[in-house]
């Protein structure tokens, strides 16, 4: 199973984990896996706390960093003199607070609300391509980090150039394979593959049929992403051309996962069809825990969703009062499919071991069905 990627950034499997959560990241790289940490909800200084945690945690092993590259959002949201909390239209902002009030989500109190307010503010800009420039200098400054990740959009040509100069590999997120010579172009290393059933930002087509359509046209590395939680589903990867696979909600249900037990409770309790395609995040598709929340605002007369920064930032304001009242039926989050195919807390060793052990039996039992022909 150990493939040219795996070599290249010295994991023993090809098995990537994204995750917002600096244990995750360590734990799936401790366990031969290489672990990726989602910085967008961090600010440079958050980021670089995280950063040497994860250094001083990982021993001689690598991992990388995924930033978010919009193409489109809100410019105005990147300057400094702005605040971006006032390009927010009250109209936005009073269809929340309605919505949240009419649901008997009391109003943070006053000095959590600024600490709140002041922490999203901060982080805001990390959804513009200033703000992912300024994260990624941070990444840059830290000799563990082998890979770079652009979740949404290419990154630029000269981005890649000065990574490629500090012998950093780079990788982006691919949706579409019409996109697949944007990301050339820029000099990308490695692209992931993301089927429309992967968590957070995806598109409308399917992994096994995007997978093999980007494998032919990138002629490069290429992992899996979308759907995968079980070892045979990473042989299937393999088979149609992936060097590897790029998970993300398979961690959330984990120990070593951030979120708290009202969190994983409302992920345990969903099905498959409850992680819907929705714009309410952040103003792109992005496929999520689907609640009331959620659906507010797929109905007549809701307000039309923002560009990045500015819808995050609503949501983000609206997450603060929802997560402190432990609301399960207003909560949402990024999550793929698989939820599906998950029930209870495991370990980051569990779900690696589970994983790995499927796929050697799914290779010995293909092994034995082309012998025996």
């Amino acid at each position: 199973m150990k493939t040219d990627i795996c070599r290249r950034l010295g994991c023993e499997v090809p098995i990537f984990a994204f995750s917002h959560c600096r244990d995750v990241v360590v734990e799936v790289t401790k366990a031969g896996g290489f672990g990726v940490l989602g910085a967008v909800s961090h600010s440079p200084e958050q980021l670089e706390r995280e950063l040497r945690w994860i250094d001083e945690h990982v021993g001689d092993l690598s991992y990388g960093v995924d930033v978010l590259i919009p193409g489109k959002y809100d410019k105005d949201a990147e300057k400094d003199e702005v605040s971006v909390e006032n390009l927010i239209p009250q109209e936005h902002k009073q269809f929340v607070a309605e919505l949240l009030d009419q649901a008997g989500i009391p109003q943070l109190p006053p000095d959590e609300a600024r600490r709140v307010q002041d922490y999203l503010l901060e982080k805001s800009r990390n959804s513009t391509p200033t703000g992912a420039l300024k994260l990624l200098e941070v990444a840059a400054q830290h000799p563990k980090v082998k890979l770079i990740v652009s979740a949404l959009g290419a990154p630029p040509a000269e981005t890649v150039a000065r990574f490629h100069a500090r012998g950093i590999l780079v990788g982006a997120l691919c949706g579409k394979v019409e996109h697949v010579a944007n990301h050339r172009e820029a000099g990308v290393d490695m692209l992931v593959a993301q089927g429309s059933e992967a968590g957070g930002h995806s598109g409308t087509i399917s992994t096994m049929v995007l997978l093999p359509q980007i494998v032919d046209a990138f002629g490069g590395t290429v992992l899996a992403a979308g759907g995968i939680s079980r070892g045979s589903q990473i042989a299937a990867a393999m088979a149609m051309g992936a060097q590897g696979v790029w998970c993300g909600t398979l961690w959330l249900g984990t120990r070593e996962s951030e979120l708290s037990p009202y969190e994983k409770a409302a992920l345990f309790k969903a099905k498959a069809e409850d992680a819907v395609q929705r714009r309410c995040m952040t103003g792109k598709t992005v496929r999520m825990l689907k609640s009331k929340f959620s659906e507010a605002w797929e109905q007549p007369g809701a307000p039309k969703h923002l560009m990045p920064p500015l819808q995050n930032l609503l949501y983000h304001e609206a997450r603060a009062r929802i997560d402190r009242a432990q609301r399960a039926d207003y909560y949402s989050s990024p999550a793929g499919q698989v939820i599906g195919t998950m029930s209870e807390e495991t370990s980051v060793r569990q779900v690696m071991h589970e994983l790995l052990h499927e796929y050697a039996d799914t290779m010995e039992r293909l092994v034995k069905m082309a012998s025996a022909g």
